[in-house]
This record gives C-alpha cells, structure tokens and sequence, in this order.
C-alpha cells in the first residue's frame, strides 16, 4: 500500500510541475516574453496597459477610506518580517551545510515582476511589492522548515492538517513505527542528495 501511495504522489508531482509549465507556456505566447528578469509586453498591450492606469490623486480619491486607516498597521510588519527573515536565512546558511541539507534559493521564492505592470501606479506597485515580499518570504520560510522537518521527523500528524507543505505528503505515517530510524536516514540522504543534484 506504501509504495501505491508514493507512486501516485510521484505521478501527481510530475503531472502538476507539467501543468505549471504549459500555463506558464500558454500565458507567455499570448501575453508577453521573459527576457532574463525583465518582463516585455507587445507594443500594443503595453499602450493599452498605460491608458489604464489611474493617476495618483484620481486613485488616491476613489480609493476606500479603510485601505488609508489600516496601511501603517500592514506596513509596521516589515520590522518583523525582515527580522524573521534575516533569522532564518541565518539559521538555514549556518546549520544546513551541517547536516548536509540543500539550502531554499531565495530567487525562486521572491519574484518581483509586477513592476512591470504599466497599468498600475506607483502606489500599486509598491503595495505589490510588499505583498511579494511578505508572500515569497512565507514560501521561503515554510520550505526552510520543511526540509528542516524532513530531516529531524518526517511523521505525518494523526489528526488532518491544512495547508502543508509539498515534503509532507511522502512522510511516514503516525504510528509506522517499523524501522523508523532507517527511514528517518533514508530522508536525510533524500536532502543530501537534492545538494549534489544542484551542484549538476
């Protein structure tokens, strides 16, 4: 039953990575072209994007009055953000060479690529980039735990959790309690391995 389990969780991995890749493809042939970070729309989306945009003041007037009275409490989360931040990208550069665990790249966690947006004014984009940040740095951060929790218990919990990360769904079930420790090596090699396949 074990192995049925893991083939269809490898199957569903394939099957989703190869989802992602033809939207991606899709959207990029009828909208725009990636040219390394940069983001290129064709001349006449671009136009019709800027004609779209709403000035500062006219933005600022049909804005809600709410999104104005709640921004400082959004915004003083940057101290804590970036505190957590530099603590995990301090703990992940510090202990994960130790036990021999691939480390998260950042790059693939924060994208910034909505500045490129010509409809959106600069306040738009700079709510979009914080909300990139905050966003790419839970990602980050929900990674660097998972591989820290592939590597110390990989368990799945008795009762259903909501919102796990991608690693969880090949871990031991609760009470499988056969040869846990060669397993739990057998999870640990699994992250060196993930090193050596970068390094290719």
């Amino acid at each position: 039953m074990e192995n049925k389990v893991r083939h269809l969780l490898t199957q569903i991995t394939a099957l989703e990575n190869e989802l992602r890749t033809v939207l991606h493809e899709q959207e990029t042939r009828l909208f725009y072209q990636i040219d390394g970070k940069r983001v290129e729309f064709e001349g006449k989306i671009r136009s019709a994007h800027r004609k779209l945009k709403r000035g500062i003041f006219h933005w600022i007037v049909t804005d809600r009055p709410q999104n104005f009275l709640t921004g400082p409490v959004i915004y003083f989360l940057v101290i804590p953000l970036a505190l957590a931040d530099l603590c995990v990208t301090g703990y992940q550069a510090i202990c994960f060479p130790v036990y021999k665990i691939a480390k998260a790249r950042r790059e693939d966690y924060f994208v910034y690529d909505r500045r490129h947006l010509e409809y959106l004014n600069w306040f738009e984009r700079f709510h979009c980039t914080y909300c990139a940040y905050a966003n790419g740095l839970m990602a980050y951060m929900s990674e660097i735990v998972a591989r820290t929790e592939q590597y110390f218990c990989p368990i799945k919990h008795a009762r259903k959790v909501l919102g796990s990360h991608a690693r969880y769904a090949r871990f031991l079930a609760y009470g499988e309690a056969a040869d846990y420790h060669a397993k739990l090596e057998q999870f640990r090699r699994a992250l060196a391995r993930e090193i050596k396949n970068e390094r290719r």
